[in-house]
């Protein structure tokens, strides 16, 4: 796929319609795009590389570009591997190229690359510094924990171009773009990116200073035209708000009992008048979209069977997820389920406890092994808390 950013900057990016997962846990039924690019200048900038799953397509794609050239910098904005992970091939090829990054970057070159000497290769970078290619400048912003501490951002002032690393990424392989960026880019961000809300927003206020014209991540499609739904929708994702209306009703049953109340609540809740309510097997379901759902929503319902003593897996496994991704603000109900000693309640409850500004609807409510006519009374009265 060829992407011109601009006559001066190319795409050299590849896409992988091989991965089942990304980063070992992510299904990406669409793919994924590793993303990287080229300014041509004076000087020569080579912008991140990409997984070494693909190295012979993007080296092919490098060569077809710099037309002859030899590179000046390779500019690395972040060293995970499914970006940096073929920084030393670069070095190795090109002797006199130098790697640009920052400091805690360089600290983990030797954790990657044991056999490539780095030592007078490397130009330190930090907050404010800039890099002159002739034309274009770039400067160098610090995105400390987004999501990892030794990212940096750049922004080329010519061309009005922020390099945002995985800021602004998506799931899912170029070749199979659609218009809807913004459903992988959810499930992207609160699972990549969730945790760290607050240095999301440190980033976002420096990027309101800039004018920037063009987004380019390290994953997904360019950005550009009118940048405003990109940027407001991150800014309510690292705020911790809720996107939109609606209740996700997320259960765990272990032989469909507590599926049933799950699914008879879910239809309490639209007859006394939710307009959106999406219910999820935790057991089945791809629990990075059910995290998605969870952040998506202003309310939630957790339906767990109790099991040896605590609560079903999946449903620890769910409430888990979401304590490391920082779920917060929220309006969550209980229903657990037990045949002699009901237990899921008071683990899940404990487990929602533990998050900031969750508001717990009381009161639990507790099924005994299957639903039967004398719970829907109760199971009604959530349905009304729950909507309040």
């Amino acid at each position: 796929m060829k992407i011109e950013i601009s006559d001066s900057i190319s795409y050299i990016g590849v896409d992988d319609l091989d991965i089942d997962l990304f980063e070992g846990q992510y299904v990406v039924p669409e793919g994924m795009s590793y993303n990287s690019y080229l300014i041509r200048d004076e000087k020569i900038a080579i912008m991140d590389t990409v997984d070494r799953r693909k190295a012979e397509e993007w080296h092919r794609r490098l060569i077809e570009t710099l037309d002859g050239r030899q590179p000046d910098y390779l500019v690395v904005h972040h060293m995970e591997p499914d970006h940096a992970s073929l920084v030393a091939q670069v070095a190795d090829e090109f002797p006199s190229l130098q790697i640009v990054l920052s400091a805690q970057a360089a600290k983990m070159l030797p954790q990657f690359f044991e056999e490539t000497v780095f030592e007078a290769r490397t130009l330190i970078v930090k907050e404010g510094d800039t890099l002159s290619l002739g034309k274009h400048t770039l400067h160098f912003i610090a995105a400390p924990m987004v999501h990892w501490p030794e990212v940096l951002m750049s922004y080329e002032e010519s061309e009005k171009v922020l390099f945002a690393a995985d800021g602004f990424g998506k799931f899912g392989a170029l070749a199979n773009e659609t218009d809807d960026w913004a459903c992988e880019a959810r499930r992207y961000y609160f699972n990549i990116c969730g945790k760290y809300g607050v240095q999301v927003q440190n980033v976002l206020k420096k990027a309101a200073t800039l004018d920037i014209r063009t987004i380019c991540p390290l994953h997904g499609p360019v950005l550009s035209g009118d940048l405003t739904p990109y940027l407001s929708l991150y800014n309510t994702w690292s705020l911790y708000e809720p996107e939109s209306d609606g209740i996700l009703v997320a259960y765990a049953s272990i032989h469909g009992g507590t599926a049933e109340v799950a699914e008879k609540l879910a239809e309490l809740l639209r007859e006394k008048g939710a307009k959106k309510v999406v219910v999820s097997d935790l057991a089945r379901d791809d629990m990075a979209e059910v995290i998605e759902d969870a952040f998506r929503y202003p309310r939630m319902v957790v339906c767990a069977s109790s099991y040896d003593g605590g609560v079903f897996p999946p449903m620890h496994d769910f409430l888990f997820h979401l304590q490391i991704k920082n779920y917060q603000k929220r309006r969550v109900a209980i229903v657990e389920n037990g045949s002699w000693a009901p237990s899921a309640g008071r683990v899940m409850h404990q487990m929602l406890e533990e998050m900031k500004q969750i508001d717990i609807v009381s009161p639990t409510v507790t099924i005994r092994s299957r639903m039967k006519k004398a719970d829907l009374p109760a199971l009604s009265q959530l349905a009304d808390e729950i909507l309040k």
